[in-house]
């Protein structure tokens, strides 16, 4: 380009020259003055300065050459002409045009911020001159773009278009045409492998499948190079070390919407490993070293492990401080015996020491509540596996969308560095507002304030108000975290409620309670926990419908005196629990695993003497390096009964603390918590009846034959079984940078609640039919199952969670809804 501007100088300064008449008749002389006409943007002081002749000077046809060269190189002026007036110097110019602005039409493969990207990079800018003589250039550039893409019918036309003032407006229009599909890739010179297994690696594609909605035959530069390292890969993971793409050739059809691809290779023959010598300074830990080798004499070599090798190398050397480690391997290649001797090189550097660990991006979260999940201390040195386990536990938190971390070199020094972790935040519950919709369960509203970041302090607070058409709740809780330095917590709770079960999909109760509850947990290790707390809990049940299952219950409790009043329980409650968490995020993880036991028993003298336990555990796969795509497996086992006696009758697990199923939360597809047993009235002659405790029927006089059976809502029980298989994907249409707060998965679900005390035996009186429908409530193998696709995401009003999904397992006597949104749902 530069020689294009002094040649084109060389002509204008010929015409210059010869349009004055000098280029036969020019004559020396000594410069007396010279003028420079015609500047506008330009200073006279800088046009003077790029002047090689100064006053007093004794010009000739040589020097005023120079000179035009010299201000033409400047990049100020796009026209020079030069004269003499007596002994005065008269230099008119033309400068280049101020570019007012940029505009670019037709372009749709190319945002317009990537093309003003190219621009400024050549110095094509609002504000800047334009230099003309580089449009074409740009053009051409442009062009070759669209042809990487396989757009061999794109064309660039820069227009520019004057403005009053020296202005102009750098237009370019831009025809991009059809994209060339490939017709046909070939492999030449392969004979280990078939073309359709190397073809089938490759992201480009000659053959895409009618059902493969984003599937594309379209032809990119860049991707063919990704596929032939690929190949290239793929055969040196094989033991092919001398493996070679010796050529490609891209040719179009002569219609230009075509290409077929030819990719020759050379295979060469397999190599296996003769010996791994590792050389270098390894500071005493060569067994170790060689110990954790990976590599092994006599086996098939492989261009994989020989990566890993290094950077397992590199990892365990950065754990003791030498952050910028050499490794390298030389392979030594026996063409005569096949064998190769790889020869590892490890030259640790120098020792590195943390001067400072810095925070950036956290707005609300303190500096504190993050340190304090730091296991890199400064003073000390570099430990990459503490930075990781940093990084993690920061992650874990919940309060952040993404974590990230740098090591940065103090100026001046080769043993200093700074840490920095760079955290975007995200919402942690600050504001709580539920809205939920089902197809069978209609609309819900709720409504709370809670924060797991109370004022960036880590602290947990709360202040919930829920309400929606079932229930009524007032929850004040606060957990310290770090109640003490080493992680114990501390927290409490005050709470009361008012639950409707017959507007929850239950059998009709209703439960007024309210207590108040202190717990605190206390670290085992970074990954496992105790927790454990003491409570008080009143309960007032009230309106219970008389049906088979809750009769058991309400006969052991009621006041002989007074059948029909309200039952009322004052207990005092004890739990202890355990979790273990390996999670490599609080919010949306994509690989560890998660498992959660607690255990809640009443303190005998309570009222009611029972206990609960629940376990379960998540299991997170990442599939690809990225973690776009990741398997999840979900369990959840619980059981629950009472303990002791009352009345000489044994204690049994109240009705209002049995486990329930189904929902957005649970057992996707079925209507919210109608999974297990059903309740069930009996009644003779229209009069409910219960078992006569010798076992001979009805209780009421009557024809025993005539008993007629009701069967009434989903009531839970006091054992539960769920599992669930989901593949998250990335989700279509979506932008990279919100993959951390929008997930999407498909799954399947299955389980079931059962109750495995009620004795259905004593019901054996009853009709087969009817008797064997109540059986099945008990029947273990009794499973529902269903599946379907869950879309989640974080907003500013609480996570929220779209489903869609179908029974592939159920009973005729399940309620089922394909679909349900909700609002403020936790994951």
């Amino acid at each position: 380009m530069r020689l294009n501007k002094l040649f084109a100088s060389m002509l204008l300064v010929g015409a210059s020259l010869s349009g004055n008449g000098w280029a036969d008749t020019f004559q020396p002389f000594e410069v007396a003055d010279i003028q420079i006409q015609g500047l506008q943007r330009v200073a006279l002081g800088a046009a003077l300065l790029n002047m090689p002749i100064k006053v007093g000077d004794t010009v000739d046809q040589q020097r005023l050459q120079q000179a035009i060269k010299s201000l033409y190189a400047s990049t100020n002026f796009e026209h020079i002409e030069v004269s003499r007036d007596g002994n005065v110097l008269v230099v008119t110019v033309k400068e280049r045009p101020t570019i007012s602005t940029v505009t670019f039409e037709g372009n749709k493969d190319i945002k317009d911020e990537q093309l003003q990207e190219s621009l400024d990079s050549s110095g094509v800018k609002v504000g800047e001159s334009l230099d003309r003589t580089m449009l074409s250039g740009i053009e051409k550039g442009l062009q070759d773009f669209y042809y990487g893409v396989g757009k061999y019918g794109a064309k660039v036309e820069a227009q520019v278009i004057n403005l009053p003032r020296n202005r102009v407006e750098l237009k370019f229009n831009f025809t991009e045409g059809l994209a060339a599909e490939i017709e046909q890739i070939n492999v030449v010179g392969n004979t280990v492998f078939t073309d359709a297994e190397l073809i089938g690696m490759l992201e480009l594609k000659d053959y895409v499948a009618w059902w493969d909605i984003f599937g594309e035959r379209r032809y990119q530069k860049q991707k063919l190079q990704a596929d032939l390292e690929t190949i290239k890969t793929f055969y040196h993971n094989r033991g092919y070390i001398r493996f070679d793409v010796t050529s490609t050739q891209v040719a179009m059809t002569p219609d230009r919407k075509g290409l077929y691809i030819t990719i020759n290779v050379d295979e060469g023959e397999q190599y296996t490993v003769n010996e791994v010598n590792l050389t270098g300074e390894l500071m005493g830990r060569e067994k170790v070293m060689e110990a954790i080798l990976p590599i092994k004499s006599g086996e098939m070599y492989n261009g994989a492990d020989v990566t890993f090798a290094e950077e397992m190398y590199s990892k365990y050397l950065g754990r003791f401080g030498y952050a910028y480690p050499e490794v390298t391997t030389f392979p030594e290649i026996d063409d005569e015996n096949k064998q190769v001797n790889l020869n590892i090189n490890i030259q640790p550097g120098k020792r590195v020491y943390v001067r400072s660990i810095n925070f950036s991006g956290n707005q609300v979260t303190k500096d504190e509540v993050m340190r304090r999940e730091l296991r890199q201390m400064e003073g000390a040195w570099l430990n990459s596996a503490q930075v990781e386990l940093s990084k993690a536990n920061l992650n874990r938190l919940g309060y952040f969308e993404t974590v990230d971390t740098e090591t940065v070199q103090v100026p001046g020094t080769d043993d200093l560095v700074d840490v920095a972790f760079n955290v975007k935040e995200q919402p942690s519950g600050s504001f709580n507002a539920g809205v939920g919709y089902g197809t069978e369960s209609g609309l819900s509203l709720q409504f709370g304030v809670q924060q797991s970041n109370f004022l960036g302090t880590g602290n947990q607070a709360g202040v919930n108000l829920n309400t929606n058409k079932y229930s009524k709740n007032v929850n004040l809780s606060f957990t310290d975290p770090y109640f003490t330095k080493d992680g114990v917590s501390l927290g409490g709770s005050i709470f009361w409620n008012e639950f409707d079960a017959q507007e929850a999909n239950l059998e009709r109760y209703k439960n007024s309670s309210y207590g108040i509850a202190v717990n605190s947990g206390f670290p085992i290790n970074e990954y496992n926990r105790i927790h454990g707390g003491l409570g008080y809990r009143h309960n007032s049940i009230s309106e219970i419908s008389a049906y088979e299952q809750a009769l058991r219950f309400y006969n052991i409790y009621r006041d002989p005196d007074d059948p029909n009043a309200d039952l009322a329980f004052d207990n005092f409650e004890m739990n202890i629990g355990w979790s273990r968490r390996t999670l490599n995020r609080g919010t949306f993880p994509s690989s560890g695993s998660s498992q959660r036991f607690n255990a809640k028993m009443t303190i005998p003298g309570s009222d009611l003497q029972y206990f609960k336990t629940d376990f379960n555990t998540d299991f997170y796969f990442p599939l690809n390096r990225n973690h776009s795509f990741v398997l999840l497996t979900k369990a959840r086992l619980g059981y629950g009964n009472g303990y002791g006696k009352f009345h000489d009758n044994d204690q049994i697990l109240p009705f209002w603390e049995n486990y329930y199923s189904g929902g957005s939360s649970s057992l996707r597809g079925f209507k919210s918590n109608s999974v297990g047993p059903r309740s069930f009235y009996l009644y003779r002659g229209g009069e409910p009846c219960s078992p006569d405790p010798s076992g001979d029927g009805c209780s009421l006089p009557g024809d025993p034959n005539r008993i007629d059976v009701s069967e009434g809502r989903s009531i839970g029980g006091n054992a539960i079984a769920t599992a669930t298989i989901e593949m998250i994907v990335p989700t279509p249409f979506l932008d990279e940078a919100y993959t951390n707060s929008v997930r999407t998965s498909f799954f399947v679900d299955a389980g079931n609640v059962w109750d495995t005390e009620f004795d259905y035996d004593s019901y054996r009186f009853l009709p087969a039919e009817q008797f064997a429908k109540l059986e099945d409530y008990s029947d273990p193998s009794r499973i529902r199952a269903s599946a379907g696709m869950s879309v989640q995401w974080l907003s500013p009003m609480g996570p929220m969670v779209f489903s869609l999904a179908w029974p592939i397992k159920e009973y005729e006597d399940d309620d089922t809804e394909i679909f349900s949104f909700n609002i403020g749902q936790t994951f």
